[in-house]
C-alpha cells in the first residue's frame, strides 16, 4: 500500500512541478545555477572514478583472457563496450544519486521544516515548479554531458593502464576501441543517463518537498531519496536496456 501511495503523490507533485510555470526569466537563472551546482560540481569525482574504472576493467579483462584462441584486441572492444554502455551510464547515475540526490533532498526537506516552502505558496508562488523544475531541467541537459566525459576518460584509463603495465600490445588496445563501433550504443547511453538524471532530481525533490518534523528527519528523507533513486534507476535500466537493445 506503501508504495501506491508514494506512486500517487509522486504523481501529483510532478503535475504540480510542470504547471503553471514562473516567468521564464526567472527559470532560465534558475537552471543556470542548478547546472553549476548539480553538473558542473560533480565533474570532479566523475572523471576520477571513470579513469580507475576504466584502468580496473582493461586489467581484469587482460587477466582472464588467457586463452590463445581469444584475440587480444577483445580486451580494447570489451572494456569500450563495458564503459559506453553501463557504466558511463549506470553506475554513473547510482554515483550522482548519492551526491545530487542527497543534496537536493537536504536542501528542499530544510526549507520545509523551516517554513520557507509555506512562505512561497503564501506569496502565490507555485513552490514545487519553482523548487524542483529547475533542477530537474538543469540535470537532463547537463549529466548527458557527464556521461560523454565518462566514456572518454574511462576510455583513456584502460589506454593508460595498458601502456604503464604492458600487459598486452598497446595497438591491440587501440584495434579493440575502433573495432564495430556503433553510434547507437552511444545514443543509448545518453537516453538512459536522462532518463536517470530525471529520476535523481524527481525523486530526491519528492522526498525533501514532504519531509516533516526536525532536522533528523531531513536526513532521513535524504537517505530515502538515495536508495529509492538507486532502486528507480536499476529498474529502468532494465526496461529500458529491454526495449533498446533487445
Amino acid at each position: 500500500m506503501k508504495f501506491f501511495e508514494f506512486s500517487g503523490n509522486y504523481l501529483l507533485l510532478l503535475r504540480k512541478v510542470f504547471s503553471r510555470p514562473e516567468k521564464f526569466r526567472i527559470y532560465r537563472k534558475r537552471i543556470m545555477a542548478e547546472m553549476d551546482h548539480l553538473g558542473y560540481t560533480s565533474v570532479g569525482i566523475v572523471a576520477l572514478i571513470s579513469i580507475f574504472m576504466g584502468a580496473v576493467v582493461t586489467l581484469q579483462m587482460a587477466l582472464n583472457f588467457e586463452s590463445p584462441f581469444i584475440p587480444k584486441y577483445l580486451i580494447g572492444y570489451a572494456t569500450r563496450e563495458t564503459v559506453f554502455l553501463e557504466f558511463s551510464s549506470t553506475v554513473v547515475a547510482l554515483i550522482l544519486a548519492g551526491k545530487v540526490g542527497s543534496n537536493i533532498a537536504s536542501e528542499i526537506g530544510t526549507m520545509r521544516i523551516t517554513d520557507q516552502i509555506d512562505a512561497l505558496e503564501v506569496m502565490g508562488i507555485n513552490s514545487a515548479s519553482y523548487l524542483i523544475l529547475p533542477k530537474i531541467v538543469s540535470s537532463v541537459v547537463f549529466f548527458p554531458f557527464l556521461a560523454i566525459l565518462s566514456m572518454f576518460v574511462g576510455v583513456l584509463g584502460g589506454y593508460a593502464m595498458t601502456w604503464l603495465t604492458e600487459i598486452f600490445p598497446l595497438e591491440d588496445y587501440v584495434t579493440g576501441l575502433r573495432t564495430e563501433l556503433k553510434l547507437f550504443n552511444i545514443a543509448y547511453a545518453l537516453i538512459k543517463t536522462s532518463v536517470f538524471a530525471f529520476l535523481i532530481t524527481s525523486i530526491a525533490g519528492f522526498y525533501g518537498y514532504y519531509a516533516k518534523g526536525n532536522s533528523l528527519e531531513v536526513g532521513k528523507a535524504s537517505t530515502n531519496a538515495v536508495v529509492a533513486s538507486c532502486v528507480a534507476i536499476l529498474v529502468f535500466d532494465l526496461i529500458l536496456t529491454k526495449l533498446m537493445l533487445v
